[in-house]
């Protein structure tokens, strides 16, 4: 098991200072939404990442991967009743397979509640049929670059439809194909009441990522999630991949939420 942090909490930062900062601190990844350095990841040149691929390496720091995807450029959705809107979107999901695997990374985070949740006239049964299109015209494309697309699913507050690790498992399912799988986050699964152990267990086979927050969206130990059982279920299914923290609340500050949360990584998984 590995431990990365998502770069947006240390607002403010170059990227290489966070590598930096999180190796120091014991981090083996860090885990980047591309809205932090550009707004779409075209603008972001072959030279460039390269460079912060080597600048990651340097630190002793791994890019995990990308998430917070389709935040910008803005008018994207995986589900939209236009087809346009729907081709510029898979379109832009090719570029984001591209984007991640020139930096290294080996996963892609799929969350991205607005871009995702049903546009009437649409049923959310539609959205989802629509959604899984989408994703299949990017598989093969993934796995030609080696990146893993990892849906998330959130919380109902957030999005109407992929809620639930049953949801995250069928359109795994469905859609069949190895560079395909699920991601599971502690903050949403603690929102929809989730036996968190029970799901680990139960989906092993298509959890390629996991991202760790409280429930008061802050570092982990810092509200009332229990995280001994999930992290038992991991030990159990020989989980050895990454651990990411992401919080949605950036207080106090960078510093303080990085330290706080290495020490409850090590408190949780000891």
């Amino acid at each position: 098991m590995k431990f990365s942090i998502c770069n947006e909490l240390f607002e403010g930062w170059k990227l290489d200072d966070i590598f930096q900062y999180s190796a120091e601190l014991g981090y083996d990844g860090v885990e980047i939404a591309h809205f932090t350095i550009c707004d779409s990841v075209t603008e972001v040149s072959k030279l460039e990442r390269e460079r912060l691929r080597k600048s990651a390496e340097k630190a002793g720091i791994e890019i995990v991967g990308i998430h917070w995807v389709l935040i910008s450029p803005k008018g994207l959705h995986i589900s939209h009743p236009d087809p346009e809107i729907r081709l510029k979107t898979r379109d832009y999901l090719h570029e984001l397979v591209d984007f991640c695997g020139d930096l290294g990374g080996r996963v892609i985070v799929f969350g991205s509640p607005q871009n995702r949740k049903t546009i009437e006239p649409l049923k959310p049964e539609e959205a989802w049929e629509l959604a899984k299109e989408t994703f299949q015209h990017t598989c093969d494309h993934a796995k030609d670059r080696g990146v893993i697309i990892c849906i998330e699913p959130l919380a109902s507050y957030m999005t109407d439809y992929i809620n639930t690790p049953e949801d995250g498992a069928r359109l795994v399912e469905e859609i069949n194909h190895p560079n395909f799988k699920m991601i599971l986050d502690t903050y949403s699964m603690s929102c929809n009441k989730v036996d968190m152990a029970k799901a680990v267990e139960k989906y092993s086979q298509y959890l390629e990522h996991f991202h760790i927050n409280d429930d008061n969206q802050k570092w982990p130990l810092s509200g009332g999630i229990d995280y001994a059982p999930v992290a038992k279920a991991l030990k159990k299914i020989n989980y050895d991949k990454y651990v990411s923290v992401e919080v949605f609340k950036f207080e106090p500050d960078p510093r303080t939420i990085a330290q706080e949360s290495m020490k409850a990584l090590k408190t949780i998984f000891k």
